[in-house]
């Protein structure tokens, strides 16, 4: 058997009409198989296209591993305008003329010899990283049968997130006791009291409003009362500041009680739905990339920020009164003997919670739950539409106007680098499945042109104002990311699950909602160029993964944009 010679892009290509797979035919969903179609996603986007090292034959995505020499493939469910194709069952590897499966542990080792061979280095984590990754999801899989969801649809969509990130080759990497997460994770609909710890007034860290905090734990009329994830603190409580701070007496441990959370998608961030109000604590685990703590800049920074962008998103609602901003009004942590880590460990950041945002009868999702590849939720759009029939156009019309025009304006007419990733956007909607609100959350990811907060920014120290700036190039990509690769696109892949046959005509309803915008903001350059067609930044986990760094140094591949007008609208020849 002679294997086809690759050497085109596998967005658009294809060697025969039949090569057009449905979203109807799915097949089971087990661990080791998602884990297989994230790597494959992964290295499509950032090496294999970017090299030409792939394309689509006989209803199959054939990948050429160049410098090991291996031929790979994988079945298609659904073709992808911009390659995010959809995959059916285990890749298979080309040897002595057959195929022959291969499992998600086989593949991550040949995708880390092809990039030691790439980068000239290794990554001995890598695979351990992409297994622990795929055992997660086979506990939560296993967990979840005896799980009954939440009778809140809210938090049935922030807890559904079982596989997690299409684009990360270990998305759901974490270290900890596995036995934690299930207890503490949002996967299998966990609820827990929270840990309180009383310190004396003089020991309190806190700056901005965190009044919402004071109502949650027992009432202390002579303490500061401080709320503690459960987890963390079990982490912590062996640290010598803060077991020497008991044994004076300065800070009383309360124990576990009061009202029970709910953890949501990003783990760490906790619902108290009585009080309406998110708590965003640190968490000494690694989750994907990155240890969830809150640093000490985060802490301040968010209070900053908070302030900045309140008055921003106050004109933005005048204009386009579907959205709202979460805000993030203070922080409250203790200075136990100075101990910096301390400081960040027990930090919890207030997040305002939805109810003030939305009227009677809009219900918020998470918009990582509606565009999720696997409908596990009553969040997931298929639901949404099927509610009452509604049109996909429709319903995508409405919810572009929602989304783009505030994040642009935020970005071109203020300064503000919104991130509004899936996880960071909450959608609400009506009883009906239409969207009528749009509500942007974390300001952890939220950044500053300089020019344009020069003022506010020369006003803060250093260690604070660092982190809290973008240059306009850096900050015009991680928009266009957030916005457009991570959200739009996948949003896209989802109602096109629904009706393939509508991918293009979604991608031109995009165009013209951006086009709109520009016309009325003046055509600002860049945006001029994005119509044009230049390659959208999609962010290489894969790449920042093996490089073994932090988010915050992540790089970007061009991924072909069909934004432009003479974007093909087909996938087929």
């Amino acid at each position: 058997m002679t294997p086809p010679t690759l050497g085109t892009p596998a967005a658009v290509t294809t060697d025969t009409a039949t090569d057009t797979a449905t979203a109807t035919d799915t097949d089971g969903c087990t661990a080791d198989t998602v884990t297989a179609h994230t790597l494959l996603n992964c290295l499509v986007r950032e090496v294999s296209g970017p090299e030409h090292q792939a394309t689509v034959a006989g209803g199959h995505l054939l990948v050429r591993l160049p410098r090991r020499g291996v031929l790979l493939r994988v079945a298609l469910r659904r073709l992808s305008l911009i390659g995010a194709h959809r995959f059916r069952g285990l890749p298979e590897r080309h040897e002595d003329a057959s195929w022959s499966p291969l499992g998600s542990a086989a593949l991550a080792d040949l995708i880390r010899e092809e990039l030691a061979l790439r980068t000239g280095t290794d990554n001995e984590e890598f695979t351990a990283q992409v297994a622990a990754s795929r055992t997660t999801i086979r506990t939560v899989l296993h967990a979840r049968l005896s799980h009954q969801p939440s009778s809140d649809t809210y938090l049935a969509s922030e807890q559904s997130l079982v596989y997690g990130h299409r684009f990360h080759p270990t998305p759901k990497s974490r270290t900890g006791d596995p036995r934690e997460w299930l207890e503490h994770g949002p996967e299998t609909g966990a609820r827990f009291p929270l840990r309180y710890l009383a310190a004396r007034p003089e020991l309190l860290r806190a700056e901005g409003d965190s009044a919402a905090l004071d109502g949650l734990g027992p009432d202390r009329p002579d303490r500061v009362v401080l709320p503690v994830h459960p987890w963390q603190y079990r982490m912590l409580s062996g640290h010598s500041a803060l077991r020497a701070a008991l044994a004076r007496g300065d800070v009383h441990d309360l124990g576990t009680g009061g009202p029970l959370v709910a953890p949501t998608a990003s783990v760490r961030t906790v619902y108290e739905p009585g009080a309406d109000v998110f708590l965003k604590f640190s968490l000494n685990v690694r989750l994907t990339n990155c240890v969830r703590k809150n640093s000490a800049y985060e802490l301040s920074g968010a209070v900053v920020l908070n302030d900045v962008v309140r008055p921003v998103f106050a004109a933005l609602r005048e204009r386009y009164p579907g959205c709202a901003l979460l805000g993030e009004p203070g922080y409250r942590s203790v200075d136990l003997d100075g101990s910096r880590d301390l400081h960040e460990g027990f930090g919890v950041i207030v997040r305002e919670g939805f109810g003030r945002h939305l009227p009677p009868g809009v219900t918020p999702l998470l918009a990582a739950a509606v565009a999720d590849e696997y409908p596990n939720s009553p969040a997931h759009i298929s639901r949404l539409l099927a509610r009452r029939g509604t049109d996909p156009l429709d319903w995508w019309d409405t919810y572009l106007g929602l989304l783009l025009p505030p994040v642009l304006a935020a970005y071109f007419e203020h300064g503000v680098v919104l991130e509004p990733h899936l996880q960071n956007v909450l959608v609400g909607v009506r009883a009906d499945g239409m969207p009528t609100h749009v509500l942007f959350r974390d300001l952890e990811g939220t950044k500053l042109v300089p020019e344009r907060h020069d003022r506010t920014l020369a006003a803060l120290d250093e260690e604070v104002r660092g982190p809290l700036t973008y240059s306009a190039a850096r900050g015009w990509d991680r928009v266009a990311y957030c916005l457009l690769v991570n959200h739009v696109a996948e949003m896209v892949g989802a109602l096109a699950d629904t009706a393939p046959a509508l991918e293009a005509a979604l991608w031109g309803m995009v165009h013209d909602h951006i086009a709109a915008y520009g016309a009325d903001a003046g055509n600002p350059p860049r945006l001029r160029a994005l119509l044009s067609g230049v390659p959208l930044p999609a962010k290489a986990n894969l790449l920042l993964r093996w490089a073994r760094q932090a988010d915050r140094h992540a790089t970007y591949v061009p991924l072909p944009s069909p934004l432009s007008d003479d974007f093909p609208r087909q996938v087929t020849p």
